[in-house]
């Protein structure tokens, strides 16, 4: 069985980014590799691109459901709790995703392109106009956070409350800050997601919604959430708030993410990012660039069914496997020179949005397109960007996020 001694469960190992050194070491070993997580418990790291497909795609065998998606295992009781589409199985997962995937379409989506620019240039003038400010503030988390309210259907105003239960969120993933009853909670914490009471904070801004749409329905997702069918039933209560919680952490989290990576690999290669300005049909490529190198979600954790083989691996019923879509996306098997930034790499076969299968991401499309109109606006504004101080990461190994980022406009 190989071993190692880097601890990728240890946060510390993230603080100034991936740890892609020891994801190549990890790649090297033959088979499998198991990782001892400080509790004694332990988990088998699948860090090859065609392994953690494998795994991504077979649902029967590597369960969403059983051991739920983190790698901290969460007890019975909270599985019932907490559990959301990201942490079931199908045809359970599937019936979730029909209920909502309408709103996510290539086409539907193309039909938010005049939307989402109307927003993108907002914040992005904004920060034209300043010279320079933290691209995470003004142009990051407010771009991603409109654009999904507007699809969900929720008011402009209740933007910035949005922002500040999903920044509390990622810090639930971590180490935690606020205290047990912030929000007003009075639910133990285990039995919310995220460890956070800004869960609770969500879950009951859902329902206020839930309750709107009840009494005046209208034609946008919330609608469908709150008086959707599944099966010829609506929703619980408590489905339609884990989902409602899912759908605006993840519709938010991980473009925001990417946002911030996409300012931040053009600060680093602005070669690069002249070959796309001088041709903008590189742009759609671009973007799967920065999300394969930006890699907004880490890892994914799946639970065996059954006992199976992997890559030569003997794995036993029961046994936690976490594909590390971070290390996939840098696998020098399939990306030559996986570490540098290639404005027109082709194929871009990345694993940004999963490792394909059920779980594959509802709102890729969206993402893309948020990305692509916001690089696209920021060609067309003639500018080049560049940092103008020490960027902050979050403290995770499941987000890749970036806390602040001070940039600076070249015009």
């Amino acid at each position: 069985m190989n071993k190692i001694s880097t601890d990728l469960a240890n946060y510390d190992l993230f603080d100034d980014g991936l740890p892609l050194a020891s994801f190549a070491e990890i790649r090297k070993q033959e088979g499998l590799t198991w990782c001892t997580e400080p509790n004694g418990s332990g988990f088998w790291a699948v860090t090859r691109h065609k392994d953690i497909q494998t795994v991504s795609r077979d649902a029967d065998t590597f369960s969403s459901a059983v051991g739920f998606t983190f790698m901290e295992d969460v007890d019975a009781e909270a599985m019932e709790i907490r559990r959301s589409i990201i942490e079931t199985d199908p045809p359970q997962h599937m019936d979730l995703r029909k209920l909502m995937a309408p709103f996510f379409t290539p086409r539907k989506v193309k039909e938010c392109e005049q939307m989402v620019r109307e927003v993108v240039s907002k914040y992005l003038d904004d920060f034209v106009a300043a010279g320079e400010g933290d691209w995470l503030t003004m142009v990051s988390k407010p771009i991603p956070i409109e654009v999904l309210c507007r699809v969900i259907g929720l008011p402009a105003e209740d933007i910035g409350f949005i922002i500040e239960l999903t920044d509390h969120l990622v810090t639930g993933i971590t180490v935690g800050e606020l205290p047990m009853h912030a929000y007003g909670n009075t639910t133990e914490l285990s039995l919310l997601p995220f460890n956070s009471p800004a869960a609770h904070a969500l879950y009951e801004y859902g329902m206020q919604i839930r309750r709107d749409r009840i009494a005046n329905p209208r034609d946008d997702l919330a609608n469908i959430l709150a008086n959707g069918e599944v099966n010829g039933a609506p929703l619980s209560d408590t489905d339609y708030k884990n989902n409602f919680q899912t759908l605006v952490f993840a519709g938010n989290e991980t473009t925001r993410t990417a946002m911030a990576h996409l300012a931040l690999q053009w600060s680093q290669n602005p070669t690069e990012f002249a070959k796309v300005a001088a041709d903008p049909s590189l742009i759609p490529g671009a973007i799967d660039e920065v999300l394969r190198v930006a890699s907004p979600v880490i890892y994914m954790r799946r639970t065996a069914t059954k006992d199976t083989e992997l890559a030569g691996t003997a794995i036993k019923k029961g046994d936690k496997i976490v594909t590390w879509f971070a290390s996939g996306n840098h696998d020098e098997s399939v990306f030559a020179d996986p570490n540098t930034f290639k404005a027109d790499r082709k194929p871009s076969n990345h694993e940004a949005f999963g490792g394909g299968g059920v779980h594959t991401c509802l709102g890729a499309f969206l993402a893309r397109l948020e990305l692509r109109v916001l690089l696209d606006e920021m060609i067309k504004r003639n500018f080049t960007i560049e940092s103008a101080g020490d960027i902050e990461y979050i403290k995770s190994n499941f987000v890749n996020g970036i806390e602040h980022m001070p940039m600076r406009i070249k015009v």
